[in-house]
């Protein structure tokens, strides 16, 4: 894979992980994480797909890498819900008072 093609991969995960984000309405941080959850998202995505029998239903190939767009904004909305749950049962909802 080349230096552009990698680029254009981790700017569409960023992308997906944003949007993902802002359905689930919680950040859970900057560009790189966004990144990161782009691209947890559409692994959690792509394995829920096959688990229900779902179709693939928009890939983006990257110099022959398929991207699957819609299962990465679904699975990482789904990943920042789960965490924003998993912090609010652990660590409550302090707020800090200055």
């Amino acid at each position: 894979m080349t230096f552009w093609g990698f680029f254009l991969l981790l700017a569409i995960a960023a992308i997906c992980g944003s949007i993902g984000q802002s359905l689930a309405g919680y950040s859970l941080g900057g560009c790189l994480v966004s990144i990161f959850v782009g691209f947890i998202g559409a692994y959690f995505g792509v394995w829920l797909a096959g688990q229900f029998g779902l179709p693939e239903l928009w890939n983006l190939n990257i110099e022959g890498k398929p991207f699957p767009v819609i299962w990465s904004i679904l699975g990482s909305a789904l990943f920042a819900l789960i965490v924003a749950l998993l912090r609010r049962a652990f660590i409550g909802n302090r707020r800090r008072v200055d």
